[in-house]
């Protein structure tokens, strides 16, 4: 099943072309940040999956209905770093994430299908990474390879934005507006191998990123096997898998498109308006 969230907060099951609201069957506590997905994936976790009555709730055309994050203020956000060859060569590192681990992305720095992506400097190249994100569905610490597609509760799109400047990668991703999610979650039943799906990422009309996730250096097995090892992780929490080669700079009104096999289509906008000079940043 695909969840949503949608007309400011209200969780929706994507039916076809067409929405229906389900909040009071799956989420019927009073809303917080984290959102009602966040408290079906925590309900799921702590009671099991109640059955859903799609005759009792309204049904709306999706064309028709403001889609949002589907978990606007995850626990955690986790990023996988030069988890590509390709993107390993683009960039010449010379490590990749065996040797860099993990790195954390602030959980304010999300949003939803159709928002933009606020570009901060006007003279540092500020980067798109098109990645498939794992939702974690299960309490997990130190799981094994083999065992880490339990814990996952579903899978969505991810834009990791960038900007290519000097300062630490948790601070360069973590940005307001730098980790576009969405347009959904996909629950994990409908994804039999998430390291086979073909991902593709378009910037104004041109295909910049184009690969299949069967060519990750840590697949999302491992990627969960690893980063289990190091911290605990929780129902809702995201994990970026990494993206592959094509990053390329944003610039003021561009139309970014995430498309990923089986699991959906984000997009979002750029703006570049209120962009200032790098050298005009605090602490300067």
């Amino acid at each position: 099943m695909r969840l949503a969230l949608f007309n400011k907060g209200r969780l929706g099951l994507v039916d076809g072309d067409d929405i229906v609201d389900v909040t009071d069957q799956l989420a019927p506590s009073p809303s917080s940040p984290s959102g009602a997905l966040q408290q079906y994936i925590e309900r799921v976790e702590r009671d099991g999956a109640p059955q859903i009555d799609l005759a009792v709730g309204t049904r709306l055309p999706l064309a028709e209905v403001a889609l949002e994050a589907p978990l606007p203020r995850p626990g955690k956000i986790v990023g996988a770093p030069v988890n590509y060859l390709d993107h390993k060569a683009e960039m010449e590192y010379t490590t990749s994430i065996a040797d860099l681990g993990v790195f954390l992305k602030a959980n304010s720095s999300v949003i939803g299908p159709g928002q933009d992506i606020v570009l901060p400097y006007s003279d540092k190249r500020t980067d798109q990474e098109g990645e498939l994100g794992v939702v974690i569905g299960r309490t997990a610490a130190k799981v094994s390879a083999d065992d880490a597609l339990d814990h996952v509760f579903g899978y969505t799109c991810v834009l990791d934005i960038t900007v290519r400047s000097g300062e630490d990668r948790s601070t360069r991703k973590s940005f307001d507006t730098f980790t576009p999610i969405g347009p959904w979650v996909v629950s994990a039943d409908e994804i039999p191998d998430p390291d086979a799906l073909e991902l593709r990422c378009d910037v104004a009309g041109e295909t910049r990123q184009r690969t299949n996730t069967a060519d990750l250096i840590f697949g999302v097995r491992q990627l969960i096997a690893y980063t289990s090892s190091v911290m605990t992780l929780h129902p809702g929490d995201v994990i970026a898998t990494g993206t592959p080669a094509g990053v390329g700079p944003l610039k003021h009104g561009d139309h970014v498109v995430v498309d990923i096999e089986r699991v959906g289509r984000l997009e979002v906008g750029v703006d570049g308006s209120r962009a200032t000079a790098y050298e005009q940043r605090p602490g300067r």
